[in-house]
């Protein structure tokens, strides 16, 4: 899909867990890389807390060479609501730790749960240190990291402020960032001025797609400018990972439906656009 360009496409398999909070799909990982692969991409990011039996290194390493799918990311979503990790969330991101580091360069993605904006200023730097911390144990046993900021309202990571305070506090020798386009722009900010803006941390990045109707559509039917962001990031010589997080409300009714359009708009339709 993607052999004229520096970066490789992937999906993530938040498209199948938006339904029943995950139940539905629960211990499918399998049937998600088949599909992913048969939607003409290259690689994978699960969420480590929903993987089931394919936590098991070898189960997923022989799943993945099976399909010749890549492990491009592991997403560890977490509460992070305290002033430091709790025990058991500590344990939960060094098991994730472990794992990837049977797949050299997957990125251990970090994404807060979002729970409110109560108490800002305090729970954001709360965050800013928890990810630091949980980023450089990774970084020290070999694993690199991205940061995901997310946009519903009650995120601690969704505004302006909230960019310009959480970024430039990151400690970005142990991690870098995950612009989340849709979730960009669902926060109020233009995606490419923001990548712009914050360039030197990125390393990895999410496609989805957003028409404010009220959030966000199928990949190719909404307001983002995904071709000249891709442009944007082949100008530039982008070698990571472009993942696709279709957010759509298609994806609730049939996830696996979408995710083999968007591997399709992105071959037909998206890669064309890009000189």
């Amino acid at each position: 899909m993607t052999q004229h360009l520096s970066f490789r496409f992937g999906s993530e398999v938040y498209t199948w867990f938006m339904n029943n909070n995950g139940q539905t799909y629960e211990g499918q990982l399998g049937h998600m890389i088949e599909v992913i692969a048969k939607a003409g991409f290259t690689g994978i990011q699960p969420i480590y807390s929903w993987m089931g039996d394919m936590k098991d290194a070898g189960r997923l390493e022989n799943k993945l060479q099976e399909e010749g799918i890549e492990l491009a990311a592991l997403s560890l979503a977490m509460d992070w609501n305290g002033t430091e990790e709790s025990e058991k969330e500590r344990e939960e991101a060094d098991q994730a730790i472990s794992l990837l580091q049977r797949f050299p360069g997957a990125i251990l993605c970090t994404v807060q749960k979002p729970s409110g904006r109560h108490e800002l200023a305090s729970r954001r730097q709360s965050l800013v240190r928890i990810v630091n911390s949980v980023s450089r144990r990774a970084m020290e046993r070999g694993v690199p990291c991205s940061f995901h900021p997310n946009s519903p309202h009650t995120s601690i990571t969704r505004t302006e402020e909230d960019y310009s305070i959480i970024l430039e506090t990151l400690d970005s020798e142990a991690t870098g960032w995950t612009p989340d386009v849709g979730h960009i722009i669902n926060g109020g900010m233009d995606p490419l001025e923001k990548m712009k803006q914050y360039a030197h941390l990125i390393n990895h990045v999410h496609y989805k797609d957003w028409d404010g109707a009220p959030e966000f559509a199928l990949m190719g039917k909404g307001k983002v400018d995904l071709p000249t962001i891709t442009q944007w990031l082949k100008d530039r010589d982008y070698k990571g990972w472009i993942v696709c997080e279709d957010e759509g409300k298609e994806a609730l009714e049939d996830p696996d439906a979408v995710t083999l359009h968007d591997g399709q708009w992105i071959r037909e339709v998206l890669l064309p656009q890009v000189k």
